[in-house]
Formats: C-alpha cells, sequence, structure tokens
C-alpha cells in the first residue's frame, strides 16, 4: 500500500518541504511509518511526489532537526517517533531533579548527576574568598575583562600551557556546557555537517539538536572513532567540525591514542574541518600507560577549539571553564559569550586564580585521584568478578565511570532497567541516552563512581547484578510460555 497516496500539496504559503516532512511527521505519529523503518530514498520520493531532489532533501533535513528521523551513513534516513526519546528522557531528568531535593543517606546515584558529595576542601574555598576580597574589595565584584580576569587568563596560560597560547586567544566561561554552546551559537549554521562520536555526551546532542545541523555519527572503538569510517563521511560530505572528548569519552570512558589524534588532525587540515576538543577530566588518570597530550597540544594549525571544565575538579555547582579559540573565530566566540550572559562571576575567577597560583590545585587534583582510584579499583574488581557473564566493557583507565554492554543472555532494555532499579533506590544511566535514536544503546548504560563512596559501591553493584539475574529469568520464562 502506497502511505503517500493521499498527499496533496496545500494551496497556501507553506513551503512544499515543510507540507511533505509534516506529512511524514503525522504518518510516524500515527504509526504508519513505525520507528526504524527506513524512509524512501531522495529519488523515489521526489519522483512519487512530483517535486525536486532539494525539497525532499529539506524535508528530511527537518525531520531529523524535529527528532523524526536519523541518518545511517551510506544508508539512508529512518524514521524515530519523537516522543518515546523525548518522553523517557523527560522521566529521567525528573527523577534526577526529584533525587536531588531528596535525603541521599540510602540512594546509591550511579548517573553522578546529584552532586550532594562534594570532595573539595570547602574551608580552602573559605580563605581563598577572604583573602581575594581582602586583597581586591569591591573591585573583586567586577570584571576588569570582558574575555575574563586577566590574571585568571594569564595564570592558565602558564599553568597548564607554559605559555604556549596567546592569552587573546584565552576566553573564560561558564562551564563546559557554556563553551559547547558558545561554540556552537558562533560558528554553526542551520544544516551544517558535524560529526559526533557514537555514543556522546547528551549535554552537547541537546545543544547541536536546537542549532538543527546535520549529526553524523561515528563509531568509537576502545582507542577513539572509527578512522576508515571518518574518512568515507569527510570525503562524501562538506563537515564544519568534529566534537570529540579526547580523554574519558563521555560515556565511554575511552582515551583517543596519541596515533588517532594525530591522523585526525591531519585529516581536518586536508578536508578543513575544525574540531571542538572537549576536555572535562584528563586530570584523572588512573595509569601510567596514558599520557596527557590532547589536540589541542598537537594542533600545528590552528584547527582546535578547545574547551576546559574546573567544575568536577574545583567544586561541583561553580561553573568555571575557558575555552581557546583559533585566530579565525576568536573575535566571533567572544562575541558569542558575550551575547550569552556578558560576563562570569568575577570573584570566582579571582579565587580560582589563586586557588591555581598558589599550587593548592596540585595538592586537590592528588587528594581526588587518591580518592577515585579507590573507588575506581573497588568497581573494576567487582565487574570483573561478579559480573564477568553478565556484561563487557573497555577499561577506561582513569575518569569517573564505566560503559557497560549486557551480554546476549542478561540482554535486557535498560530504560526499563533503569525503572526496575529506582524503585531499589539504585539509579542508573541507560545508554538510549547517549545516541540521537532511542533503536541505539537500550542493551549498555553508564555507571559513575562519583557520587558513591566504596559501601554504596558494593550495595548498589550487588542489587543491580540480583536485578539483571531477575530479568534474565523473567525473559526465559516468557519465551518458556
Amino acid at each position: 500500500m502506497d502511505i503517500y497516496k493521499d498527499f496533496k500539496f496545500k494551496d497556501d504559503e507553506t513551503p512544499k518541504y515543510v507540507q511533505i516532512a509534516n506529512f511524514i511527521k503525522d504518518l510516524i505519529d500515527k504509526r504508519k511509518i513505525k520507528e526504524g523503518d527506513k524512509l524512501e530514498t531522495i529519488r523515489e520520493l521526489s519522483k512519487k511526489l512530483g517535486v525536486n531532489n532539494v525539497t525532499i532533501v529539506s524535508a528530511y533535513n527537518k525531520l531529523k532537526a524535529e527528532g523524526y528521523a536519523y541518518q545511517k551513513v551510506g544508508s539512508g534516513s529512518y524514521a524515530k517517533r519523537k516522543e518515546v526519546a523525548s518522553n523517557f528522557r523527560r522521566e529521567y531528568s525528573n527523577t534526577l531533579k526529584k533525587l536531588s531535593m531528596e535525603d541521599l543517606t540510602d540512594v546509591v546515584d550511579f548517573t553522578g548527576e546529584t552532586s550532594k558529595e562534594v570532595l573539595f576542601p570547602i574551608n580552602d574555598l573559605k580563605h581563598i574568598i577572604n583573602e581575594v576580597l581582602e586583597r581586591d574589595g569591591a573591585n573583586a565584584l567586577f570584571s576588569d575583562n570582558r574575555n575574563g580576569y586577566t590574571n585568571l587568563i594569564d595564570t592558565i596560560n602558564k599553568a597548564f600551557w607554559d605559555y604556549k597560547l596567546n592569552n587573546e586567544d584565552i576566553l573564560i566561561v561558564s562551564g563546559a556546557q557554556q563553551g559547547i554552546d558558545i561554540v556552537s551559537k558562533g560558528i554553526l549554521n542551520i544544516n551544517d555537517n558535524i560529526i559526533v562520536e557514537k555514543p556522546t555526551y547528551v549535554g552537547a546532542l541537546s545543544v547541536f539538536k536546537w542549532r538543527k545541523v546535520n549529526l553524523f555519527e561515528m563509531p568509537i572503538e576502545d582507542d577513539g572513532i572509527n578512522l576508515d569510517k571518518f574518512e568515507k563521511i569527510l570525503q562524501k560530505n562538506e563537515i564544519k567540525c568534529f566534537y570529540t572528548m579526547s580523554y574519558f569519552q563521555n560515556p565511554t570512558g575511552i582515551s583517543y591514542s596519541l596515533e588517532k589524534k594525530k591522523r585526525i588532525l591531519d585529516l581536518a587540515e586536508i578536508y578543513d574541518f575544525y574540531i571542538i576538543e572537549d576536555d572535562y577530566l584528563s586530570e584523572l588518570i588512573y595509569e601510567s600507560s596514558l599520557e596527557y597530550i590532547p589536540f589541542k597540544l598537537l594542533d600545528k594549525n590552528d584547527r582546535v577549539i578547545y574547551i576546559k571544565s574546573f567544575s568536577k575538579i574545583f567544586l561541583p555547582g561553580i561553573r568555571l571553564g575557558y575555552l581557546i579559540a583559533p585566530t579565525i573565530f576568536r573575535e566571533t566566540l567572544q562575541n558569542s559569550k558575550h551575547n550569552t550572559d556578558i560576563t562570569t562571576s568575577s570573584l570566582m575567577q579571582r579565587a580560582l586564580e589563586l586557588y591555581i597560583s598558589d599550587n593548592k590545585w596540585k595538592k586537590n587534583i592528588k587528594n581526588l585521584n587518591d580518592e577515585y582510584i579507590k573507588r575506581y579499583t573497588l568497581m573494576k574488581s567487582l565487574l570483573d568478578k561478579e559480573f564477568k557473564d553478565i556484561l563487557t566493557y573497555i577499561d577506561p583507565k582513569g575518569g569517573l565511570n564505566f560503559y557497560l554492554t549486557l551480554n546476549e543472555d542478561f540482554r535486557v532494555n535498560t530504560r526499563e532497567l533503569f525503572i526496575r532499579l529506582r524503585k531499589k533506590d539504585v539509579y542508573i544511566t541507560p545508554g538510549a541516552m547517549f545516541f540521537t535514536s532511542q533503536n541505539d544503546g537500550q542493551d549498555s548504560f553508564r555507571l559513575a563512581f562519583y557520587q558513591t563512596d566504596k559501601k554504596k559501591i558494593k550495595k548498589g553493584m550487588k542489587i543491580l547484578k540480583e536485578e539483571l539475574i531477575s530479568a534474565k529469568l523473567y525473559n526465559e520464562s516468557k519465551l518458556d510460555n
């Protein structure tokens, strides 16, 4: 049956591509086109509806931008029921908001998103802020530079880059999320093509979808993206940016090999695209085999937009970070920042500058590493001993989480697993949260140890194993019946 036989263009000013997109959305909502069904090729549909190929391309781009379709490289476009994705995301978000307002004494938060546990020495913060106020007086509340506190910018350049950068290229931002948003607003236009890792950070996906860009997802391996598939996309499409998390990628925890970094930088020059490097956890390296060499440090051709967050390692809830802009984008990104919130808290910038310049930074990083490596080691040990027949994972060797994939015998939709565990006060992040399509990531989930001590890790992992075994037995009983 031809599902397009009843389609007719309206005699109004609505563009044809919008009318086609709205008709297809209605078919998806009414389940006449099912979740995951392949949409007709551009050539087939243009012939069927009597329009040119560009009209169908625009209609499909609109569907993708509004969450009703997704693209598989080299295969075509596929339908996605928007409410499936949005309803669960909303439920997940509302659950965490409610959780953050409750007593978490008996709760095991493997999402890492409640921020109830703070491993920063609060007395140090009090001392630093008092010292800043005594030193600078009322000036501590005012910024001397729209791009950030001048002394902080210089201290960042000295402490982390050994003065290899120009201070003018450093822009202080209110955390990594704002950095991604500023870059997106500054250099991305509707229907620009960008490549993201698959899976990737949900906050970045949200920003890019708002900009209505075309997303190409690139499978991630144990040392970075698949370069053969990456270059094929570059050959066939004009790519504006590649968004990557070079260390302890969220959610997979993988870090890029030096070889892949160098090759991606070469490809950026060959195919004229820019790399957005989101470096949010590179301080938390637990094994000496992992060396800290970000894309930006290798960047000879000014191709990397580097974003660094201090939120996880300075103080959760105080949003601070910085962005390094290539010269070509410097003014554009500065204007994008100023249009967003004019300036970031001057007092906290001055406090961060003193924290770094007095070397308290290094002491706290050591304390964080000492604590988190204990949790990492415990969770890894439990996974290896108690879950070896249940799931697989790539050892992150640092960071704050593990990304787990269920084996065939224990395959259960992890959105359902989230709901089952929630009833027992254990909270995980289902893999589907990190993909553009809810068809992906159904057998995976992330376990973060950021908000769990060793006692809660043991408790939560015990309950997790019980629920997975219970789900397996339930699935087997359904098959028997």
